[in-house]
């Protein structure tokens, strides 16, 4: 692949209308060489439209976008060279069958001759499809159709990949297949992936944008966006000893880590506290040695976090209530919008 720059996308106040909607509300971010991100939102996020726009299959409003440093306004041919798309609704032509519509595709896409057919048969091997390579299109599962519009995103090794719902209609055989192949991306292809199943997100991407209203309302790995949105981590720990000293010692570990609640004690003089800290670290072991040291008896401990799908909500809901205040007399603000 040809050099690029250190990010391969930025977006720049980006706005797209339709008509009184506004689907797309000051956008900006950037995504390095390599990286990969995750796009969430609810429906009528604005995610299907910033990803069209991206790929120049449409025009935004106002604002820039610029692919492997080609603005895709101004320079449409130059940008696409570098992007490989798969939309949630992949169009696949019926009567063709597999290998003959990645051929087709590879010379589209200008790939010498020479070297589409071996790169053809390295695809159909990371998309689990050689044994499809000679049925038809029309035939295949919803699955395998996926796969196949996945195979023929990175059939040229773009710089650049963009996936609408990847794994929409897999089974999680297939699913895994196609979480190592993304994975398998990284650091060679920038790829932004938009799904509903958070925790593919979670397993696969380097970072999180998460859009509500148009607007980024979070952004950063799994780990920032659980201490953006929560600010703490917390440790489920089973013990026997003086609670009433417990703070005292905890304060050795991390000055933040304090007890949060504690459950009744069993009959056995164990007990069940939560332990909340705003430390990031993961402080288990130093508990582990610290507390027996003075005299505590551990059964278990535990680090609990909250999911992708906990930050989501909350994130989300946040932007809602945000905006309240200036929908007061706009009827049910959260009610669901059509997708755009």
């Amino acid at each position: 692949m040809a050099e690029t720059p250190e990010n391969t996308i930025e977006v720049s106040r980006l706005v797209k209308t339709y008509g009184s909607l506004t689907a797309v509300n000051d956008l900006s971010f950037t995504v390095k060489k390599g990286e990969i991100v995750g796009l969430l939102g609810p429906n009528g996020a604005g995610k299907s439209t910033t990803m069209r726009i991206l790929t120049g299959y449409l025009p935004a409003t106002s604002g820039s976008v610029s692919i492997c440093g080609h603005p895709v306004a101004t320079a449409p041919e130059l940008s696409k060279r570098h992007v490989g798309y798969m939309p949630e609704n992949n169009p696949l032509p019926d009567d063709m069958r597999v290998s003959e519509y990645l051929w087709f595709r590879g010379r589209l896409k200008e790939m010498p001759r020479a070297k589409l057919r071996a790169r053809i048969d390295e695809v159909l091997e990371l998309c689990d499809l050689k044994r499809n390579r000679h049925r038809i299109l029309g035939r295949l599962s919803k699955g395998n159709k996926q796969r196949v519009g996945i195979a023929e995103a990175i059939l040229s090794e773009p710089n650049v990949i963009i996936m609408d719902e990847p794994t929409i209609g897999l089974d999680p055989h297939q699913i895994l297949i196609v979480r190592d192949l993304i994975a398998s991306l990284r650091g060679r292809m920038s790829v932004i992936i938009s799904s509903h199943i958070l925790p593919e997100i979670e397993a696969t991407c380097d970072r999180v944008l998460i859009i509500n209203g148009g607007r980024i309302v979070a952004q950063g790995s799994p780990a920032e966006l659980r201490h953006q949105i929560f600010g703490h981590t917390s440790y489920d720990l089973e013990f026997a000893g003086d609670i009433s000293a417990l703070s005292s010692y905890l304060k050795t570990i991390e000055p933040t880590l304090r007890v949060g609640t504690t459950g009744e004690s069993a009959p056995d003089g164990f007990c069940t506290v939560t332990l909340v800290t705003e430390s990031t670290e993961d402080l288990g072991e130093k508990i582990l040695h610290t507390l027996p040291a003075h005299g505590y008896r551990l059964r278990s401990l535990r680090r609990t976090q909250p999911s992708l799908e906990d930050v989501f909500l909350a994130a989300t809901r946040r932007s809602w209530d945000a905006r309240l205040p200036d929908k007061k007399n706009a009827g049910d603000v959260r009610a669901p919008l059509p997708k755009v």
